[in-house]
């Protein structure tokens, strides 16, 4: 049996304040979470206030489809070293190890595709004053062809700035050279960048 329209508007009446009480808890429960956050950490909404991933970026690349495996070797103010067994030391990380074709064919849809791009790329992720050292190795050859890697250095804090740029040849398996060397200032500056050799490679 329908009820009378009076019936209706009085339970109407009588669920509306039980939504206004959840809805009003809900906000309530909200504004506590956002408070509690910037109890927590009172920067995080600061505007422009992305803390930052490095302080300098080494980028070793050698010509696109080339075969052949060039490795990157760093070596920090402390004598830490990072290469391709030790991805981690110090403030230094190792980001991308590549193994010229080898691992670059991936597979879409059934189809494999190459990815032609030969890139490593080593992240300092602080001022740690004192010189770095930079080393190339040819790992591993498919061809026996000599390579050309192209490296640079690029300081990105506050502003990037290149702190080198140039070119390596490595004519066979097993050769190593320095790529570039430089000193880094307390206050995050450098100077004293050349090519002096230096070995670093071991016997992996």
């Amino acid at each position: 049996m329908r009820k009378p329209p009076s019936a209706r508007l009085s339970r109407e009446a009588e669920v509306d304040p039980f939504y206004d009480m959840l809805f009003n808890m809900l906000i309530a429960f909200v504004f506590c979470f956002i408070i509690a956050l910037l109890a927590m950490n009172p920067k995080a909404l600061k505007a422009g206030d992305i803390p930052s991933k490095a302080e300098y970026i080494v980028n070793v690349s050698w010509p696109d489809g080339n075969p052949n495996d060039i490795d990157t070797w760093v070596q920090d103010p402390g004598g830490n070293l990072v290469w391709f067994r030790a991805r981690e030391a110090g403030l230094m990380h190792l980001d991308r190890d590549d193994r010229g074709l080898s691992g670059d064919v991936i597979v879409i849809n059934g189809k494999e595709i190459v990815n032609p791009l030969n890139q490593e790329v080593v992240t300092i992720r602080g001022i740690e004053p004192g010189e770095f050292t930079i080393n190339l190795q040819y790992y591993e050859t498919k061809n026996g062809d000599a390579v050309e890697a192209t490296i640079s250095v690029i300081k990105v804090n506050p502003r990037a700035d290149v702190v080198y740029y140039g070119q390596v040849q490595l004519a066979r398996k097993g050769d190593e050279a320095t790529a570039v060397r430089f000193t880094v200032l307390p206050d995050g500056q450098v100077t004293n960048v050349n090519t002096l050799p230096k070995k670093l490679v071991s016997n992996p």
